[in-house]
């Protein structure tokens, strides 16, 4: 994935811009239920029951067929239940499935990576079958209003479930996404007097969450344990007003001498609104030793650390422990190349959760008033600096004047763009790194020191205020 003159291979870009056979008739069936979904799919208006008709042909020929016809007829007369609705569900999510297949197949053909075989899993123990009932019966009266529909009542629905759900961590994450989705529409509420409708948004939520409250959909069963030497690559941060994820991308050599492979690190914790910037990584090194690994420039070494099947190490710190320097750039130029790529679990196929590490080194760079992007290898790729995150050294001007770039390879809008993680520059006539996770481990940087300090006071009066409201 880098120049042939720097004995690596040439990242092959264009099979990134090639047509996609059938893409454009899928999602085109997609946003068919989605339309149909806006309005509300208690009686369909009549263009809207000939679209669910095309939407069910889509799966024509697969062994959702039959039941998805099923499902769109009792819909389009106004007898449709809530398993007709998880059938709907189903058949959309196949579809974007197919999408995300075929866009990762290119992205295998571009990088030279292949991806790992699946690997079978036990399912875990089951939740409480009423509270996901009950879940699904709040996503089919949603949609039968539709999002044009939707007022405070309706939306409201939702939080007797939530708070039912949060105790048990079997539910946590289908209570999340509820939660969110919930707030979301509450912020928006009546949809009639909706200027715009989030429809491709909202229907993903939707989709999610239904197929999600079918028992042990929600099931990410480990699969096995590491062993060996872990090579991180960089951060990818999501920041929200309530919640923070940190995501830690990473090659992982086994100490048995197989075959190396990409894997993730991950975690998420509640945060106020009034913690931004820098200072969220407070609220996340407390769980995570990785983060400090990654701020050092270390490797971190594994002794039996829980994995699933897609790459996901369930990380607990009794588990690992700080390995020696590890140049995120070195990983990405010798090891990454030759690592296999992790495998997607079924309801996470998705265009946009396609989140691909590569290494670029040798592109043209050109600024436009609103984009930038890289020619690499005589092709274009646009890069998404809103994605480099507040939180750390990286800027989207690093990354403009940049000569190397570690990036997440991702799919947006009917097109391949690049996430920065890291890149290679010059400040001051002095070749530098900046990497998006630089302050996950602390710094002495003066902004972000600046924000750690703004943080830890907001925290402290927080902290101050809810000790006061228990004494009282």
């Amino acid at each position: 994935m880098v120049p042939a003159d720097q004995d690596g291979g040439v990242m092959r870009t264009d099979a990134l811009l090639a047509t996609v056979q059938g893409l454009d008739e899928a999602l085109t069936a997609v946003d068919v239920f989605d339309q149909a979904l806006v309005d509300g799919l208690l009686r369909p208006r009549p263009d809207r029951a000939a679209a669910l008709a095309e939407f069910a042909h889509a799966v024509a020929g697969t062994p959702l067929a039959a039941r998805v016809a099923e499902a769109a007829g009792r819909t389009v007369d106004g007898s449709a239940g809530e398993d007709d609705f998880v059938a709907l569900a189903a058949a959309r999510t196949a579809l974007l499935g197919s999408v995300h297949d075929a866009l990762m197949s290119r992205v295998e053909e571009a990088t030279g990576r292949p991806r790992g075989a699946a690997a079978a899993a036990a399912p875990e123990s089951r939740p409480a079958v009423n509270l996901l009932t009950a879940a699904r019966s709040w996503l089919a009266d949603l949609a039968r209003a539709g999002w044009r529909g939707m007022d405070h009542d309706v939306v409201s629905g939702a939080a007797p479930v939530v708070s039912a759900m949060l105790p048990d961590p079997a539910l946590r994450r289908l209570a999340t996404l509820l939660d969110g989705f919930a707030a979301e529409l509450a912020a928006s509420c009546p949809g009639a007097a909706l200027e715009r409708v989030p429809a491709r948004r909202w229907a993903d939520l939707w989709t999610r969450a239904m197929l999600l409250t079918l028992p042990g959909a929600a099931d990410a069963p480990v699969t096995g344990t590491a062993t060996g030497r872990l090579l991180p690559l960089g951060v990818d941060l999501h920041e929200h007003a309530t919640a923070v994820q940190v995501q830690v991308h990473a090659v992982f050599e086994p100490a048995d001498g197989t075959k190396a492979r990409l894997v993730r690190a991950g975690m998420a914790a509640p945060k106020p609104d009034t913690v931004v910037g820098a200072g969220i990584w407070q609220l996340l090194r407390p769980h995570m030793s990785l983060l400090a690994a990654v701020g050092e420039g270390r490797s971190m070494d594994l002794t039996d650390m829980p994995v699933t099947g897609e790459g996901d190490l369930i990380w607990s710190d009794a588990h690992a422990r700080p390995g020696g320097s590890a140049d995120a750039f070195v990983t990405a130029r010798v090891a990454l190349p030759a690592a296999t790529e992790a495998v997607t679990a079924p309801l996470d196929r998705h265009p946009a959760r396609i989140a691909v590490p590569v290494f670029l080194e040798g592109y043209a760079v050109r600024q436009g008033d609103d984009a930038l992007t890289f020619t690499v290898a005589g092709h274009p790729l646009e890069v998404d600096i809103d994605r480099v995150p507040a939180a750390g050294p990286l800027t989207p001007e690093a990354v403009a004047a940049s000569g190397a770039c570690i990036a997440l390879l991702r799919w947006d809008a009917g097109s391949y763009r690049l996430q920065p993680l890291a890149v290679e520059t010059t400040v001051r006539k002095k070749a530098v790194a900046l990497h998006a996770g630089g302050w996950a481990g602390g710094t002495a940087d003066k902004a972000g020191a600046r924000a750690e300090k703004a943080a830890t006071d907001a925290v402290a009066v927080l902290r101050e205020r809810a000790g006061r409201l228990l004494r009282k």
